[in-house]
């Protein structure tokens, strides 16, 4: 029956086998080539050419606020403190896959324009033009659902599973000069992690 087979849609859905496209139909998901491995600095645009995928950045919005309590505790700045609020919409393909807000302490990219970000990936501009060495990326996920502004963003319906990451980046002086926020389609990104258990000596 219809209501069997769109149950079961809905199903294989929510386990990534396939996503849907609104105005184009049910796609399966390819899911060996969509799983992230986070065991090393994630980089979107990266990752995607990796994929053999087209990456695009759209910049929805640039510009310097000052540091609520909340980023200030999260960046280890002053409260008030300038940074540089980002917010980009990346895709693959044609395929809206997940909307980033970052936060830069201005201090640190004093001379960063959108032109800038519009020709460069936020990583090698931060190694190639301001001398910023990344040496670590902490990078915490979990799981929600798109609230409405999100979801109009990513293509897919309020309330859909989305997945949360929060990243924390840190330059060889141990100072964090990137706090991202991410929101990323669920039928999308399929995460996979590699741990290595070190043997000692006896």
């Amino acid at each position: 029956s219809r209501t069997t087979v769109r149950l079961a849609l809905q199903e294989l859905e929510k386990q990534g086998y396939i996503y849907r496209q609104h105005g184009k139909g049910t796609f399966v998901s390819d899911l060996s080539k969509q799983a992230t491995n986070l065991s090393g600095t994630y980089s979107f645009t990266e990752q995607m050419i990796s994929l053999g995928k087209v990456p695009v950045t759209k910049i929805l919005e640039f510009k310097v606020v000052e540091a609520n309590k909340y980023l200030a505790s999260q960046l280890s700045v002053s409260l008030g403190e300038r940074l540089y609020k980002l917010k980009r919409l990346r895709s693959a393909d044609g395929q809206a896959m997940m909307v980033e807000r970052s936060y830069l302490p201005v201090k640190k990219f004093m001379t960063l324009t959108q032109e800038m970000l519009e020709q460069k990936p936020l990583y090698d501009l931060f190694s190639q033009d301001f001398e910023q060495k990344i040496r670590i990326a902490n990078e915490e996920f979990f799981a929600s659902i798109a609230k409405a502004k999100d979801a109009a963003q990513l293509e897919i319906p309020e309330g859909s599973p989305v997945l949360n990451l929060v990243r924390t980046t840190y330059n060889t002086e141990n100072e964090i000069i990137e706090f991202t926020l991410s929101v990323a389609r669920a039928d999308q990104f399929r995460y996979k992690i590699t741990h290595v258990r070190h043997q000692e000596n006896t």
